[in-house]
């Protein structure tokens, strides 16, 4: 199963993977495969997507440009950060604001942890339909999506809460969603990041 999401990732075909919240359907970071992926979900394409990385080395690797001693002080964790992309890469993910970018290191379970390792990174959104319940076992994937997938790699059930999203491109953080970490401690967390590492969020 590992090596058929890998050829299936590579060869610009999505797939639905675990993840440390929800199932996801996932992609190479390509703007066709990205561009395929909101198509099968029916969702707009100027809605962003994240950028989900196996290690926070494999994100710097992509986007050099985000801030590292924060990355390491949050990440791996249930969060999708949305940070400064000064270089606009990967703009087709971005939605309406090529200036910032969404990315997650999540923990992941090992065949996830694999497959994304071996491709380096994936873009990412939950395996739903827009306004479905979040995925927390592969039978809550609509079956539209299993059948048009790729690959399925069914990990059980997962928490089922989603990634709590923090907005980090201004100089106070803001909640854009609260999810499998309480916005107390995200908001917290990030304070605690920024004064050990001395963190400007307009650099």
């Amino acid at each position: 199963m590992i090596d058929a999401a890998v050829a299936a990732l590579r060869a610009g075909r999505p797939v639905v993977l675990p993840t440390d919240t929800v199932y996801g359907l996932c992609a190479e970071p390509t703007e066709a495969a990205a561009a395929e992926v909101a198509r099968l979900k029916g969702r707009e394409a100027r809605q962003p997507m994240a950028l989900l990385a196996g290690s926070v080395e494999a994100l710097l690797e992509l986007v050099p440009e985000l801030p590292e001693p924060l990355l390491r002080a949050l990440l791996p964790g249930a969060y999708t950060l949305i940070l400064p992309n000064p270089a606009r890469r990967f703009p087709w993910l971005a939605g309406d604001n090529p200036d910032a970018i969404g990315v997650r290191v999540p923990e992941l379970p090992a065949e996830a942890q694999a497959i994304v390792a071996a491709v380096g990174c994936v873009v990412a959104t939950s395996a739903n339909l827009p306004g479905g319940p979040d995925p927390r076992r592969l039978e809550d994937v609509p079956r539209e999506l299993v059948e048009r997938a790729a690959a399925v790699v069914d990990a059980g059930e997962l928490p089922g809460t989603p990634s709590t999203v923090l907005d980090l491109t201004a100089a106070e953080p803001r909640i854009i969603r609260e999810g499998a970490v309480p916005a107390a401690e995200a908001l917290a967390r990030v304070l605690d990041a920024r004064l050990g590492a001395e963190y400007d969020p307009r650099v």
